[in-house]
């Protein structure tokens, strides 16, 4: 049987509040190994390095909610997308070839107001500028921008996908500035914007 590691924050909540763990926050397990086997470690928040808590991640468990996991520390590299389910294998959920490909995560919180964000064809919020409230799945197509290399997040949390249609890698967004796309630690510095999608309440 698995060694449950369990963030100490959670601890301090169910302590605090004298019942279990709120069921609209969100919540993700990781194991070791691949099938749920070995040690774990579960948490509610952001983890910046989950290797201070396992020697490695290869399988995981969303119980609520949605959460970004990431193949480096520091929520950097390739990223993914994962919601309420089951993750038996990570190679798998990656795409990638490494063993233990999962370093770090990001807690995205709930959000039922509306969307609404800035797209600029050039780094520093310069050129062409649009204005996003809903999903787009063809920036090229839609606003024949060139490129996408800067945004400003103002309501909501947005992925953005290499390709047109939702495909390819993805990179998270949530409320900020963000003056250079090519900064973002996703990998190849080549990333291209070819859609934008809402990370909607229906995780």
């Amino acid at each position: 049987m698995g060694i449950k590691v369990t963030d100490s924050w959670l601890d301090q909540a169910s302590v605090r509040s004298g019942v279990g763990l709120d069921t609209n926050m969100g919540r993700i397990i990781f194991y070791e190994d691949k099938n749920f086997q070995g040690r774990s470690y579960e948490t509610s928040s952001d983890c910046a390095e989950l290797t201070s808590y396992l020697s490695r991640c290869n399988s995981c468990r969303v119980e609520s909610g949605c959460f970004m996991v990431y193949e480096r520390p520091n929520f950097m590299g390739h990223q993914m997308l994962v919601r309420r389910g089951e993750y038996p294998d990570n190679q798998r959920l990656m795409g990638m070839t490494m063993s233990d490909c999962i370093r770090s995560c990001r807690m995205i919180p709930m959000h039922r107001g509306q969307f609404r964000m800035k797209i600029y064809e050039r780094e520093n919020f310069s050129g062409q500028m649009n204005e996003l409230m809903d999903d787009c799945d063809n920036i090229q197509e839609r606003y024949r921008m060139s490129d996408c290399m800067s945004a400003q997040v103002m309501d909501g949390h947005w992925l953005m996908y290499e390709q047109p249609h939702f495909r390819g890698r993805m990179m998270y967004l949530r409320p900020g500035e963000y003056r250079s796309m090519r900064d973002m630690g996703t990998g190849p510095m080549d990333m291209r914007i070819g859609s934008i999608r809402r990370i909607m309440e229906s995780c």
